[in-house]
């Protein structure tokens, strides 16, 4: 039941990336992405990494996401329009690029998962054989870290995530002409 379940989470993620990434739609794409942090999220309780999951939940899903709409919310339509491609075809010329380097990193990454030696690898291992377990001081080592070794980084990131939502409220505001 559980590896039924592992997957289901995981066709949701994959589905759900692949959609954020074909539709037209802001608005969509931005829900969609909310289903796929949620469904990572659940993924990360599959691999025993509770902590990771709720801040995936808090930061990304709670934090992040709802950035993301209100950036979307509050910023004018002439900013947000999406250029159609011709009639001629689904894919336009100017996404020949993105395409091409999408294809090249799939490549890259297709390589280095064929040539992976997952027999090094000790978490790997230790799922095979079934002794992965979570350990009891995660937490608290990761609260020590945070306020003391990473608390810059952790800083520098609220601000820049402030600044985004200031830049926002700033394009939201309509140019009065005097």
């Amino acid at each position: 039941m559980e590896q039924l379940v592992f997957y289901v989470f995981a066709g949701i993620v994959l589905l759900s990336a692949l959609m954020v990434v074909a539709m037209r739609n802001p608005v969509r794409s931005i829900f969609l992405f909310f289903v796929t942090l949620f469904s990572m999220a659940g993924l990360f309780i599959f691999a025993l990494a509770d902590f990771i999951a709720v801040t995936q939940v808090v930061v990304y899903v709670g934090g992040v996401l709802v950035l993301m709409i209100f950036t979307f919310l509050l910023s004018s339509r002439e900013i947000l329009n999406i250029p159609l491609p011709g009639k001629r075809g689904i894919i336009g010329l100017h996404q020949l690029p993105g395409i091409a380097v999408a294809l090249i990193f799939f490549v890259v990454l297709a390589v280095m998962v064929y040539q992976a030696n997952p027999d090094q690898i000790e978490w790997v291992k230790q799922a095979r054989e079934n002794t992965l377990q979570p350990t009891d001081n995660t937490i608290h080592y990761i609260g020590i870290n945070m306020m003391t070794r990473y608390l810059v980084p952790f800083e520098v990131v609220s601000v820049l995530l402030m600044v985004a939502l200031v830049g926002a409220a700033h394009l939201a505001r309509k140019e009065r002409k005097i």
